[in-house]
């Protein structure tokens, strides 16, 4: 396999990435649409947030062996892991607001619910897989850091994003 890449044009290696990318997110959701159609969309829900728990978790240990991110390295170290994650070759998505202490991350464009729109269906309800999919990620990055739901289909959004995320880093002086 090695073998084959290794002639590939530096552009020819960010269209198989994104392929690569595309093809996560297709089983991602084919994976979905067949438990859903067996036991309803409340247990494919369940059933996602279950395996976002594990997903995430090894999704971020991975980039942060693979582009060598300190553990506990704050804002800092999470806005980097969030530009390496699979979502980030396949979705427009923005950090914003940055400190030290704290960031907000947005979903501008997302594939999944840029589709369903297209399709003339509602947004999809990843609220409740998101909050576990955002807080392990940013938790396995640094344990310290608090993540918060700006908002999240099923809830309203504006027009310029479908979700958005703040992370705090908690410390000593921030606790009270």
């Amino acid at each position: 396999m090695r073998e084959d890449l290794e002639p590939l044009t530096k552009e020819e290696l960010l269209d198989y990435i994104e392929d690569l990318s595309k093809n996560w997110l297709a089983i991602d959701g084919t994976w979905f649409q067949a438990v859903e159609k067996e036991y309803g969309l409340e247990k494919a829900i369940e059933l996602d947030v279950e395996q976002w728990k594990r997903f995430t978790v090894i999704e971020a240990k991975r980039i942060m062996n693979r582009f060598k991110i300190p553990e506990n390295g704050g804002i800092t170290a999470l806005m980097k892991a969030l530009t390496f994650r699979l979502y980030a070759n396949i979705n427009k998505q923005e950090v914003l607001e940055v400190s030290e202490n704290r960031c907000v991350f947005r979903m501008n464009d997302c594939r999944v619910q840029s589709a369903r729109k297209h399709r003339g269906l509602p947004d999809f309800p990843c609220k409740q897989v998101g909050i576990q999919e955002y807080s392990l990620f940013a938790k396995t990055i640094d344990p310290r850091i608090e993540t918060k739901c700006i908002a999240c289909p099923p809830d309203n959004h504006p027009d310029n994003y479908w979700c958005a995320w703040e992370f705090t880093l908690m410390d000593n002086t921030n606790l009270e």
